[in-house]
């Protein structure tokens, strides 16, 4: 069993995903949906519309199973924490279920105040935590060296070879050891790869070694310490400091989902599979600390909920491990298509890298979907859902546009009708936001038939998402001077940036265009959805992206635009 949990740490975390899946950073920033995006770059030239919906549809897949990993692990990292009062007084059982979910509300509760203030302390509470479980460890080495004979890969091969079916149900239980690795990509960004291997073989992977072989040497001693492992490693007067400690340890890793879990959210709606949330920005000095409270509030009721449901450790562990090996076997079907398009090997060449890991996570999540009836089933019914609400919302969004697109007008076409017209001016600056960087929007055109006048000077907006996590300053912004006092200026933000429309204004006063904040009046479209329409999309699914869109953050609040400087403009839309 040690030689299985020891080689699927070095096989899975440090040659996959330290050596190889690190390459494919997407300047800088990993996960599976900035993965997903570095592959789109590439196949919107060379693919067709099947390969890139495909290809979109695994990584969505991806992305919600991440969602459905974080409402199991923070429950499952507390909860074990907690259990270790057992051990001290098996009486004691009794408060971990109450203590896990005060700590569980507490830290969703103070997501709001940020991380930032907290960064500081994170790092020696980890070293000191790694230091302990290593030094733990190496104690009960010292008293069983022959544990470290598990290093050897032929005692993994033989334990397969000797147990045969039994063998490969026990990969379910094997692979709590690796988890994490995909949250470990998608923090990349935060750290960098350098800083993450050197912590990895520097720190993280000699400690848990020291201490998974430490747990088998206490077993060999005392078989009956099977029961609770980790705690029995500890002397009996270090139990309740090492409790609080792993409680805290749980506590940061339940942390670093949440805050992953924001940062995917994020990435979501500006890649336009999710509506506006409210994106909070907790810290002047990373752009990175965010927190959204619509995510939280449901990761916190998810969380407590699976708790009161499973009440133990073991059955969480049962839940836990799909949704993380089906992440798994996504991150590595993408990274074929990497190796193929990136850094152009050959069929051959890109097959020798992804097989063996496909055979390896292949049998991890087959493992895993035996535990389905058991509680899988939760991770997989939230992942579902959040791809229903993905796609849903990306396909009624393209809809939409479609429709907004057969009502506009070419600009020459409508400039030529406002010379013709004479149509009065007004003092100061109209700004209209629009989705299209190209043509008359349906918003000014409603404007002009009802109002039937224009400001001076006339701003046509566009923010554009691009498919990189963040854009350079000097390529952000784009203005074209039109005739009779028109202006077009395109935007462009990376899925990790936040837009701020008075900040766009501000910098292009040097094309001539006077923004003074209370001479500017802003214009937004704002649809009536009728799901009646013969658009291709189920009628289920209409109104399900109704009642996204009516939920969805406002469009003056999500760009900064001041709200008392708006104006709405109504039209209804049958899709």
């Amino acid at each position: 069993m040690l030689s299985l949990i020891l080689w699927s740490l070095i096989s899975i975390v440090s040659i996959k995903y330290i050596v190889f899946v690190m390459r494919a950073d997407n300047r800088g920033e990993g996960g599976v949906l900035a993965l997903l995006a570095l592959v789109l770059q590439r196949l919107h030239r060379h693919a067709d519309r099947h390969v890139k919906t495909a290809i979109t549809a695994i990584g969505l897949i991806g992305a919600a199973l991440l969602y459905g990993d974080g409402v199991i692990t923070p429950a499952i990292s507390v909860l074990s924490a907690t259990e270790g009062l057992a051990v001290v007084q098996p009486v004691l059982i009794r408060f971990a279920i109450p203590l896990t979910l005060l700590i569980i509300f507490g830290l969703f509760f103070f997501q709001r105040t940020g991380t930032a203030h907290v960064g500081r302390v994170f790092g020696p509470i980890m070293l000191v935590w790694f230091a302990s479980i290593a030094l733990l460890g190496a104690r009960e080495i010292v008293r069983e060296p022959r544990i470290l004979l598990a290093v050897n890969p032929w005692y993994a091969l033989s334990f397969f070879v000797t147990h045969g079916w039994h063998s490969f149900v026990v990969l379910g239980a094997v692979v709590l050891a690796v988890t994490g690795a995909e949250a470990l990509y998608a923090d990349m960004g935060h750290f960098g790869k350098r800083s993450i291997r050197i912590a990895w073989f520097g720190l993280v992977l000699p400690s848990l070694i020291l201490n998974y072989f430490g747990q088998g040497g206490v077993i060999l001693y005392d078989p009956s310490a099977a029961a609770n492992p980790f705690y029995l490693l500890a002397p009996r007067i270090l139990l309740y400091p090492l409790i609080t400690l792993a409680t805290i340890a749980a506590v940061i890793a339940s942390q670093a989902m949440i805050s992953g879990a924001f940062s995917l959210t994020q990435q979501c709606v500006q890649l336009g599979y999710s509506p506006r949330v409210t994106i909070v920005h907790t810290s002047k000095q990373e752009v990175g600390q965010i927190y959204i409270p619509e995510v939280n509030t449901a990761l916190m009721i998810g969380c407590l909920l699976v708790v009161l449901y499973f009440r133990s450790s073991t059955a969480l562990g049962a839940a836990y491990g799909i949704a993380v090996t089906g992440t798994f076997l996504i991150t590595t079907c993408l990274m074929y298509v990497v190796a193929r398009t990136w850094w152009g090997w050959n069929r051959f060449r890109a097959a020798l890298l992804v097989g063996p890991f496909l055979v390896i996570d292949g049998a991890f999540f087959a493992a895993n979907a035996l535990k389905f009836r058991d509680g899988g089933w939760v991770p997989i019914t939230v992942a579902f859902f959040i791809f229903i609400l993905m796609t849903t919302w990306n396909r009624g969004r393209e809809i939409v546009q479609d429709l907004l697109r057969r009502g506009m007008l070419p600009m020459d076409m409508l400039l030529a009708d406002l010379e013709n017209r004479k149509t009065v001016r007004v003092p100061g600056l109209a700004v209209f936001m629009t989705r299209e960087p190209e043509g008359a929007p349906v918003v000014l055109l409603h404007h002009l038939k009802h109002n039937k006048v224009l400001h001076e000077q006339v701003v046509l907006l566009s923010i554009l998402s691009e498919e990189v996590p963040e854009i350079p300053e000097d390529e952000r912004i784009a203005i074209k001077k039109l005739p009779q006092g028109f202006y077009r200026i395109r935007a462009r933000y990376g899925f990790m940036e936040s837009t701020n429309v008075p900040e766009i204004l501000a910098r292009a006063r040097e094309a001539g265009i006077e923004a003074k904040p209370l001479d500017t009046t802003y214009y937004l479209g704002r649809e009536q959805l009728i799901p009646t329409g013969t658009s291709p999309l189920w009628s289920w699914r209409k109104k399900l992206f109704v009642f996204m869109s009516r939920n969805s953050r406002s469009a003056t609040a999500f760009y900064g635009i001041p709200p008392n400087r708006v104006v709405e403009l109504g039209a209804q839309l049958e899709f």
